[in-house]
């Protein structure tokens, strides 16, 4: 097997999911980082980056889920889940919902062109960022990273 093998890369079974979560979760991350900036010193700047680093991070997360089941699909043959990879797959739905929610509350708040975000949008983007979190380290933990995997 060669690093530079093109069909290694396209065509391994857990790679694409791989490399392609850190982008949802850095773009949400660092959106709600933002958004909370942005609350706090009443940037309309910071707000609008905070919009489009969502808007980037929901699209993201499409992919992702994909070739999450795809991995699932490749190296377990659709077996029934349990244990950690379970809960993963389940915080990993739940993670994307969650940053779909998150970037709704935004653009709605913009198609109605409305000055103020609504309030209950930060507990929500908090929860949010430790789903997240913790749907990350049970990956880190499938894939060998935070532990025997």
């Amino acid at each position: 097997m060669h690093p530079f093998d093109i069909k290694t890369v396209v065509f391994a079974k857990h790679a694409q999911h791989v490399v392609l979560i850190h982008f949802p979760i850095a773009l949400f991350i660092i959106g709600v980082l933002f958004d909370f900036l942005a609350q706090w010193k009443k940037q309309r700047l910071l707000a609008a980056a905070a919009y489009y680093n969502m808007l980037v991070a929901a699209i993201a997360t499409i992919p992702v889920v994909v070739t999450g089941i795809l991995a699932w699909q490749w190296e377990l043959e659709g077996q029934k889940l349990k244990g950690i990879l379970l809960m993963h797959l389940v915080m990993g739905c739940l993670s994307s919902l969650l940053i779909c929610t998150v970037w709704f509350i935004h653009m709605r708040t913009r198609r109605k062109q409305e000055e103020i975000l609504p309030g209950y949008r930060l507990p929500i983007e908090a929860v949010a960022v430790v789903i997240v979190a913790l749907t990350g380290h049970l990956g880190g933990f499938l894939s060998g990273v935070n532990g025997p995997g």
